[in-house]
């Protein structure tokens, strides 16, 4: 089979993990910088699959190998109230409150997992649906974040959603064209964050 994106499966979950970590650090590779390589997977990527499914989709490289991924929520504040009462206590024993204030790599980045909250930016109130798209270093460049782009916003639109936000690291300004190209536009800027939104209109030509 020809390389093409589908809907996410739940044994598709150990690639998401992978696929988070190794794409990390500011698009480049996490591995070895946390006490677990399970850490990213468990902030960015398997909440999402785990209680979104329906707006999760992958890349498939033909062989069943997944080799990217287009996860969100179609509602933050809700999303936000079930990682709380749901994916906080399902992590508990990999994911252990943090010292406070935080000493290590590790308790700054748990700190962010047990206080969801922190995605209720007011500045992107209007944009209620947001998402996290990942790609492998070898299949990027080739149309796949668009094509993953295209899936997840089909979904949001098909449930009704207007518009759809993304936080990203300021200095990651190779993915801040790619989302430029896919027409988000600045929202607010939270150092050391900047968020980008759009309607969940289909993408141009």
């Amino acid at each position: 089979m020809t390389p093409h994106v589908r809907a996410y499966q739940p044994t598709d979950l150990p690639a998401l993990y992978d696929i988070c970590v190794r794409t990390a650090d500011a698009g480049g590779d996490a591995r070895g910088q946390y006490a677990s390589d399970l850490l990213m997977g468990d902030l960015f990527a398997a909440p999402y699959a785990t209680l979104e499914p329906e707006h999760a989709h992958v890349l498939d490289a033909g062989d069943g190998r997944v080799v990217g991924y287009v996860l969100g929520t179609a509602d933050t504040a809700r999303f936000v109230e079930r990682y709380r009462a749901e994916w906080i206590p399902a992590t508990a024993e990999r994911c252990p409150p943090p010292a406070d204030p935080p000493v290590t790599a590790d308790d700054v980045m748990l700190g962010l997992h047990h206080r969801p909250e922190r995605m209720l930016e007011p500045a992107v109130t209007a944009y209620p649906a947001h998402l996290h798209i990942d790609l492998l270093p070898g299949w990027q460049g080739q149309g796949w974040g668009r094509a993953l782009m295209a899936a997840f916003l089909d979904g949001l639109r098909a449930a009704g959603v207007p518009s759809v936000h993304l936080g990203m690291l300021a200095v990651n300004t190779g993915a801040r064209a790619f989302y430029a190209r896919l027409g988000f536009h600045p929202v607010a800027e939270v150092e050391p964050l900047v968020y980008l939104g759009r309607s969940t209109a289909p993408l141009g030509r």
